[in-house]
């Protein structure tokens, strides 16, 4: 490996506008072309495609990698290729910190450029090219721009990507769930939202949401009771409830109602326990309901504040007749920049090792503060922390465990 700087971080900046380094020739009319192929292109076509265009703007070969469901591997859309692993590679380093890496062998150089979509980490690049500067490297960013927002609009349709990043048989009720499921992360400069649920391949009744109306976060976390394919239904609707009620504009005591007599009418018996919040990413309003679940927890300055999400308890989703609330609580308060905001599912904490002792509430927030604090972004912390969650219990999850994170940033980020 050549010494590029800092962790591999390529020191090279691009040249001012009007420079004249133009570097190698770029073939606008083929480059065209295949942009415009792109749109109709299979994604099976993509590893293909990301090769001719890289050598129409000058490199060699570009080689595309998607992070697999439980973010261990980086599987290369070229089948002949081998999977390379996000905790020990050039590839990985470059997914895990979002930043650049430059790898040598023989005679050329491999550039490692994150796939990003939005705020959502997909995979990498690679770009392959004998040699690099600052002309090359704004080529191979250009390219990653591009193949990041062509994945995102193909596997919204294509089996075939879904497949490709599974390592494992999904069962019925995970496909069920993960169906609804929105990306892993969302959000913008002001507020990131991020989440994790395992066991990937067999959750049932454990799923999240969060979604981004103009300035106004809306995240939720539920857990169904059970965990069989009812308990995996009983999460789809309570998530379609709060779905079809938040598009067509409802408060969130609204969203909350249109949950209860969703569960009530169609899957009468059956309720999942939840808390579904809106946060205010210009005003820093958070406003939540908590129906049975764990209360959130609210990290400040890298410290949990004890009872500061805490509320007068609700009963769970779904409860109908004599059972049903009479009216939900929403409970508010006011975030201050860089806050994180913690949903969990009691699966989080009460993961087991061999000996029987629990994971444990504090053990949890003890992870997630100090990697806060080593710098680890959102969506980093989550990983580590979930696959921590797994090597405690031996890789065996008793219930399911899901986590989601939301972090409002101060202007200075």
């Amino acid at each position: 490996m050549r010494n590029w700087g800092s962790e591999g971080v390529i020191p090279v900046s691009d040249p001012p506008h009007g420079s004249g380094r133009s570097g190698p020739l770029v073939d606008e009319s083929r480059l065209e072309q295949l942009i415009a192929e792109a749109q109709t292109a299979l994604p099976v076509e993509l590893p293909a495609l990301a090769d001719q265009c890289a050598m129409a703007v000058g490199l060699d070969t570009a080689q595309i990698y998607l992070a697999d469901l439980q973010q261990r591997l980086l599987i290369p859309l070229d089948e002949t290729s081998e999977p390379l692993l996000v905790d020990h590679s050039s590839a990985g380093w470059a997914y895990r910190t979002l930043s650049l890496r430059v790898a040598e062998s023989d005679a050329s150089l491999t550039v490692w450029i994150p796939l990003v979509d939005g705020a959502e980490r997909l995979g990498v690049l690679g770009v392959g090219t004998v040699s690099l500067d600052s002309v090359l490297m704004r080529r191979s960013r250009m390219l990653a721009h591009l193949f990041a927002m062509l994945i995102t609009s193909k596997r919204a349709y294509s089996d075939w990507l879904a497949a490709r990043i599974r390592t494992a048989p999904m069962q019925l009720p995970a496909e069920m769930v993960r169906a609804f499921m929105p990306p892993r992360t969302i959000g913008s400069s002001r507020c990131v939202s991020t989440a994790v649920l395992e066991p990937a391949y067999e959750i049932a009744g454990d799923a999240f949401d969060h979604s981004v109306i103009k300035n106004e976060l809306h995240t939720a976390i539920l857990d169904a009771m059970g965990h069989d394919l009812t308990a995996g239904l009983t999460a789809s609707v309570a998530m379609a409830a709060a779905r079809n009620a938040r598009r067509a504009g409802a408060a969130l005591v609204d969203v909350v109602s249109s949950v209860d007599q969703a569960l009530a009418q169609w899957l009468p018996d059956h309720f999942c326990t939840g808390v579904l919040s809106r946060f205010d990413a210009e005003t820093g309003l958070l406003r939540w309901v908590n129906c049975g679940h764990p209360p959130p927890l609210l990290i400040r300055k890298g410290r949990v504040l004890p009872g500061a999400l805490d509320s007068p308890p609700q009963p769970p989703l779904g409860l109908a007749g004599p059972l049903a609330p009479a009216a939900r609580q929403v409970q508010e308060t006011e975030l201050e920049p860089d806050d994180c905001v913690l949903l969990y599912s009691d699966g989080v904490v009460e993961a087991r090792d061999a000996s029987g002792g629990e994971f444990g509430l504090d053990r949890f927030t003890d992870f997630i503060i100090r990697s806060n604090a080593a710098g680890e972004r959102p969506a980093e912390v989550l990983r580590l922390l979930i696959h921590a969650i797994l090597d405690y219990q031996g890789n065996q999850l008793r219930d399911d465990a899901t986590i989601l994170l939301f972090e409002w940033r101060s202007q200075s980020h």
